[in-house]
């Protein structure tokens, strides 16, 4: 009983966001006061996800296949919203370590200067080539002509995107992580709401418009909290006065996470349309609703390294560099052993997870063994997340973009493409190079972290 009120203490203390030291302590208290949060987050937001393409999938295969392929460009704007919010992590987190909270308001001000206008140039690139952009996937005629609009919508609230991911990493950077939780609630509940309504309501782009209301009512929540709240960060309007070298420290840290980020997805695009070219309508939409389930099991994962990022750099800052380390493999140890329980799941029950989505045997056989064969590396995904966010927690932003450009571009592209079209294995050559290329990432990764350059980085 009274390991069942400890760990329903330690839970309650964690959603309430009281202020927490995580440079003292012990270690796997910090560790879950940040990640219970984190993986909620995070896990609600998966859930939306789910639930539309629960209800898109009821619109048919050219529906499934629009979201899928849009989704695999969108992925360039959280490209960029992850990069800028890896940043903003990192300088914030180290600030708070320091115990210099003013400096660190001054510089998640800052980043949102950037973010501004990056987010004009994504936006109005999307909603004049939306067409194209479907095109280019390897998208039908029939598919470009019913979802443009669907992607058109989505990029003109690229804004929502890039806002709420950095506003939460700012959020997470402070030790923050239930407000970070609380504000993407906001936007996925609001999203699962208003998704069935306005598909009966308006078809497919119903389903956009819902997506991107939603995530600006969690950018308003965000805001408000940021400039009229009493959390340890309280942006003030001198914060946000230009300040070239705050703003170059930035760009410094974020450009390489975006572009780290903006490989990885950049060859998930290549293998979305590599499956759409060699398997046809139903092999894209099965795989896209694997992917959405790979990534609504793998999110919980990501609320763990995102600790890990957090831990790191608030650490760093108050000069605990050996507690930096053991947060780090603690944390990486956790996403192990849950990670290793959902590989099992997805090798043995993934037929009736698919069957769930779709009743077409067709999509049902590709999106199966898109998830098994995905899925029978899933371990080495959790571990290769935490050593990577770790990294990027320590402001080494640019280890983790080249061992990415190594295993993605070098590595799993061209074996994806001599799989599927050199062997003649198709859409299945596509899916064997998910696992070969994602362990390659976690094994590095590993390597990298214990070779300890980390320790040395300055924000």
């Amino acid at each position: 009983m009274s390991v069942i009120k400890k760990i329903y203490g330690i839970v309650r203390l964690s959603l309430n966001g009281e202020q927490q030291d995580y440079t003292q302590g012990s270690i796997p208290r910090a560790v879950f006061l940040l990640a219970i949060p984190m993986i909620l987050e995070l896990s609600l937001e998966s859930v939306f996800a789910l639930v539309d393409m629960f209800f898109v999938s009821k619109l048919g295969q050219n529906a499934i296949a629009t979201v899928g392929l849009t989704e695999s460009v969108i992925t360039l704007v959280y490209s960029i919203a992850i990069g800028l919010s890896t940043a903003a992590t990192a300088i914030v987190a180290r600030r708070i370590g320091e115990k210099n909270p003013e400096d660190a308001a001054h510089a998640g001000a800052q980043s949102l200067l950037v973010s501004l206008g990056i987010t004009l140039l994504l936006s109005v690139a999307g909603v004049v080539f939306a067409a194209d952009i479907l095109a280019f996937m390897g998208a039908s005629a029939e598919v470009v002509k019913e979802g443009a609009i669907f992607t058109r919508i989505m990029f003109s609230g690229s804004i929502s995107i890039i806002l709420l991911f950095l506003i939460n990493g700012i959020f997470r950077g402070a030790g923050d992580a239930a407000m970070a939780m609380r504000s993407l609630w906001v936007a996925s509940i609001t999203n699962i709401i208003l998704c069935p309504i306005f598909i009966h309501l308006y078809g497919l782009k119903g389903a956009a418009i819902a997506t991107v209301i939603g995530r600006s009512c969690g950018v308003i929540y965000q805001c408000f909290h940021l400039f009229n709240g009493d959390r340890i960060l309280k942006f003030k309007r001198e914060h946000f006065r230009v300040d070239i070298p705050i703003i170059k420290s930035i760009i410094k840290i974020g450009w390489p996470a975006t572009l780290q980020f903006l490989i990885a997805s950049g060859s998930w695009i290549i293998l979305a349309r590599l499956v759409a070219e060699t398997g046809g309508t139903a092999a894209s939409a099965g795989y896209q609703i694997a992917i959405r389930n790979f990534v609504f099991f793998m999110l919980p994962a990501w609320g763990l390294s995102n600790a890990a990022a957090t831990l790191v750099g608030q650490n760093l800052g108050a000069k605990q560099i050996e507690r930096a380390e053991q947060s780090v493999m603690l944390t990486a140890k956790y996403s192990a052993i849950f990670t290793g329980f959902v590989m099992v799941l997805f090798l043995f029950f993934a037929t009736p997870i698919i069957r769930f989505f779709t009743p077409d045997e067709d999509v049902i056989g590709f999106g199966t063994l898109s998830l098994q064969i995905i899925g029978s590396a899933y371990i080495f995904y959790g571990l290769s997340m935490v050593m990577t966010q770790a990294l990027n927690g320590a402001g080494d932003t640019r280890t983790p973009t080249v061992i990415n450009l190594i295993c993605f571009w070098a590595f799993q592209i061209p074996l994806a493409y001599f799989l599927s079209k050199g062997l003649n294995l198709k859409a299945t050559g596509a899916f064997i190079a998910v696992p070969v290329a994602e362990t390659g990432i976690a094994l590095l990764a590993w390597y990298f972290f214990k070779k300890g350059k980390w320790k040395t980085i300055k924000v």
